[in-house]
């Protein structure tokens, strides 16, 4: 059990405009849930909450929150972990999406398991250390003779952090030959995809409202798997109540590439390959029309903003701003580790709140709104009904950002909002997930920071082919 004593500014549902902070309240957790929240509460006697009146015991941590925001985790709804390992490189700095995977694909063919285990380890915690309690992953690249679970790999990444963990069963089917992007060496066939992606909702996938292991499908691009591929993909997921994610309107170039190929624009393929509907998220989604919008709004399609990496690779400003005001539900992502190259997910939403005023001006978009993406829509977009707000009964997934230092004097007008305009700093004092010490004054609990960081640039060389 965790008490949170004294909360200098604990915000219940900080998407909502008029939620006003509880100031001094406590807040008690028992087993992976938020049992009470209230004024001075009583220490537990025999690890039994007084007000719950049955239970297992177990062990006290009390955190003095006297100095901190206390807001739902966070919840990341698109990443590629494996590319922490090739981060910043030289060759592609300044390179378009295209290029950029051209590249990188070459490097990519060399991952195996350590490369899989540490790189996923890298990514959560970085994560987690942001203030996230809840993350995807789209792995789509399995080069030739990896012959080990790699999704089993992940999981137990995600174990030794201690992240609620939702990752993607990605593909791809086409590979240079077939006129996609990718070399012949990390593609795989239909049958395997399919027969894989079977497996492993069989064997991981949690339908519970706190499950720690989801599984997701998701064809990584519609240029790079067939129409078949899409299709069948769409189906099985269905059959199964999992949920469905692809990379659309990105880039222009994508646009070229499916007029070119099939001559119609991603979105109308989409619609004609089964690929839409309210169990459906995009990433990017920058190359809308007003017409595909619509689109996006009659058919409950959600779209995951990905601020960071669409600067990064000069791809576009997403229309962000309009989708929320047509209701369409926009959730928040760091992205691939190559392409951001970070996975800071409060200092997404700070690039999320100014990249949108970039485009529409300083009033187009709002704190709650960018807090929005963050927590309810992202618990929305992975399947997590009880997420996203600090409620009693509700999954205990909580961040806590000490905003008593030097970085943000001055600016504790507004706490909340405080987190996005100030500070040199986005890591967490402390991240719960599911009702467990993660990140404790700023530290991860589970893993060795210092011996990870040592095992990922060694790895990284390696798979580079550097020194």
């Amino acid at each position: 059990m965790i008490l949170l004593k004294n909360c200098y500014a604990l915000y219940p549902d900080p998407a909502d405009p008029d939620c006003e902070p509880l100031r001094g309240v406590d807040l008690l957790i028992q087993g992976n849930r938020i049992n009470r929240i209230g004024r001075q509460l009583p220490a537990p006697k025999n690890g039994i909450p007084p007000a719950a009146g049955s239970g297992a015991s177990a062990a006290l941590q009390t955190i003095d929150a006297s100095r901190c925001v206390v807001v739902p985790g966070f919840v990341n709804t698109h990443h590629h972990f494996y590319q922490v390992l090739t981060r910043n490189l030289p060759a592609v700095q300044n390179a378009k999406l295209f290029t950029w995977l051209v590249y990188l694909y070459e490097i990519w063919k060399n991952i195996d398991e350590e490369a899989v285990l540490v790189s996923s380890q890298v990514a959560l915690g970085e994560l987690a250390k942001t203030g996230c309690t809840c993350t995807t992953d789209h792995h789509y690249l399995y080069p030739n003779g990896f012959s080990a679970d790699l999704m089993g790999l992940q999981f137990e990444a995600a174990d030794r952090i201690g992240m609620r963990f939702t990752p993607t069963r990605g593909s791809m089917s086409l590979s240079k030959k077939d006129g996609g992007l990718p070399p012949d060496s990390v593609v795989q066939t239909e049958e395997q995809i399919l027969e894989d992606s079977l497996r492993v909702i069989e064997q991981y996938h949690d339908p519970s409202p706190l499950a720690m292991r989801k599984v997701v499908l998701a064809p990584c691009s519609p240029f790079s798997v067939s129409r078949e591929l899409m299709v069948e993909t769409a189906r099985l997921a269905r059959s199964h109540a999992v949920r469905l994610h692809t990379h659309l309107a990105e880039t222009e170039d994508e646009d070229e590439y499916c007029l070119r190929k099939y001559g119609k624009r991603p979105l109308e393929l989409m619609e004609q390959w089964e690929f839409v509907g309210e169990d459906v998220s995009y990433a990017h989604g920058i190359h809308f029309s007003d017409e595909e919008l619509e689109v996006l709004h009659q058919s409950g399609t959600a779209v995951c903003h990905c601020p960071s990496s669409n600067m990064r690779l000069g791809s576009g400003i997403a229309r962000v701003k309009e989708m929320i005001e047509k209701g369409i539900t926009v959730s928040l992502a760091v992205d691939g580790s190559a392409s951001n190259d970070a996975s800071d997910f409060l200092g997404e939403m700070r690039q999320a709140l100014f990249l949108q005023r970039v485009r529409y001006g300083a009033d187009a978009i709002t704190v709650p709104q960018i807090f929005a993406l963050a927590t309810r829509n992202g618990a929305k977009v992975l399947n997590f009904s009880e997420l996203g707000r600090i409620e009693e009964g509700w999954g205990a997934d909580l961040a806590l950002f000490d905003v008593h230092k030097l970085a943000y004097a001055g600016a504790l007008s507004d706490p909340l909002a405080a987190l996005l305009f100030a500070g040199v700093d986005h890591r967490s004092e402390y991240t719960i997930i599911n009702g467990r010490l993660v990140v404790r004054q700023g530290k991860l609990t589970g893993v060795d920071e210092s011996d990870l960081t040592e095992k990922a640039n060694r790895i990284a060389a390696r798979i580079q082919k550097i020194g």
